[in-house]
């Protein structure tokens, strides 16, 4: 890879958030001036189009706008039947949303160990099944979706519902099939810095089941039914229809995006590939079962608070998932913690490195080549 020097590079922060309004600047103003010039805001045409675009995408038979992901999650396992008292078996490494979600429904969190790629290790899963398990989720984590075959196998077996935190999976695929379409329900955020992101909170839930449907649609939006009658109790939680119209710009370039965080991700592989201190995420040809959108770049490195130091000093800027915590390591009440080797290891070496569509290749560029120097290798 030709390198660039720190004097043609600009400071890199890990995130532009400008650069969510610069990309698209004329079309979303348009939009954002068409949904204020009708006055329409809440649960309007702009979110029930954007929603009918999401089910064709995902080839999924429901999408329903909500106010954000955890509230997202909390529908998805109320509607799909997890109950107070139940247990629901979670990964450590992912957002404290994830185990919120299941505590805010009365269930308890289970949370168990990771893989090499920072996905759910199935295994890990199976073991933790106790006689109150009534739910796998899953994390599609960094835009990547875990082992699907090896979990459903798991809850067949077993008996149990597949709830899928997809958060940070919209768009990647295991064995050809969309993330967000395994489980009885599943979630997506729309929070500004993932793939498809709004301009403040959103999610999405989504499922194949139309009496599970019915129960998100009651869920989102105080339990009111199509004719306005409360029957259940329910939520405030619904994407309000301004984040809807940007978000249906954003999604008409929404494959591009992909395609271009592949590409970065494959500058990384090529940069840095050659570096033993360094275990980086599977490259975007890999691996046949997995396709990644690169919602996030999480590698483990020797010696990481001082290459991140260094890589600070050069102006690029790096983040630790998480406040550098796994969901074990708050020590929260009601939550049962199996063991966590892989995770516990995971945390003393991952961090983030800058991954969007706002960074050219000459930025990757740089920032591979300080690594490679601190590292000791000259390019």
């Amino acid at each position: 890879m030709p390198s660039i020097s720190q004097s043609v590079a600009t400071r890199i922060p890990f995130f532009r958030y400008s650069h969510l309004l610069n990309q698209y600047r004329d079309e979303t103003l348009a939009a954002v001036m068409d949904v204020m010039e009708r006055g329409a805001f809440i649960l309007q045409g702009d979110l029930a189009e954007f929603e009918l675009s999401i089910q064709t995408f995902l080839e999924t038979r429901h999408a329903i706008g909500v106010a954000n992901g955890t509230d997202g999650l909390i529908i998805a396992l109320r509607a799909a039947g997890v109950l107070p008292g139940d247990e629901v078996i979670v990964p450590s490494h992912t957002y404290v949303a994830s185990a919120a979600s299941i505590h805010f429904v009365g269930a308890t969190p289970v949370l168990v160990d990771c893989l090499d790629d920072h996905l759910v290790d199935p295994a890990a899963v199976e073991a933790a099944v106790s006689p109150r398990t009534t739910a796998i989720m899953p994390v599609q984590l960094n835009g990547r979706t875990a082992d699907m075959a090896a979990l459903q196998s798991i809850a067949d077996r077993k008996k149990l519902l597949i709830v899928e935190d997809a958060a940070q999976g919209l768009g990647s695929k295991f064995r050809g099939r969309n993330a967000g379409t395994f489980g009885t329900a599943s979630e997506f955020s729309l929070y500004p810095a993932k793939v498809l992101g709004c301009f403040g909170d959103g999610g999405i839930v989504t499922t194949n089941d139309d009496s599970v449907a019915h129960k998100m649609r009651l869920l989102r939006d105080h339990g009111r039914n199509e004719s306005g009658h409360v029957v259940s109790w329910g939520l405030n939680s619904r994407l309000d229809n301004l984040q809807a119209a940007i978000l249906n710009v954003r999604l008409n370039h929404f494959p591009a995006e992909i395609v271009r965080r592949r590409e970065l991700a494959q500058l990384y592989r090529e940069g840095l590939e050659e570096l033993s201190e360094l275990l980086l995420p599977p490259g975007p040809n890999d691996d046949a079962n997995h396709f990644d959108v690169y919602q996030n770049y999480e590698v483990e490195a020797e010696a990481r608070e001082d290459l991140r130091a260094h890589l600070e000093r050069g102006g690029i800027k790096t983040i630790i998932q998480w406040a550098g915590t796994p969901v074990h390591g708050f020590n929260l009440p009601g939550v049962r913690v199996t063991e966590l080797p892989r995770t516990d290891l995971l945390f003393t070496r991952c961090f983030l490195l800058p991954m969007n569509t706002s960074l050219s290749n000459d930025e990757i560029c740089y920032i591979c080549s300080s690594i490679r120097r601190f590292y000791g290798q000259r390019d």
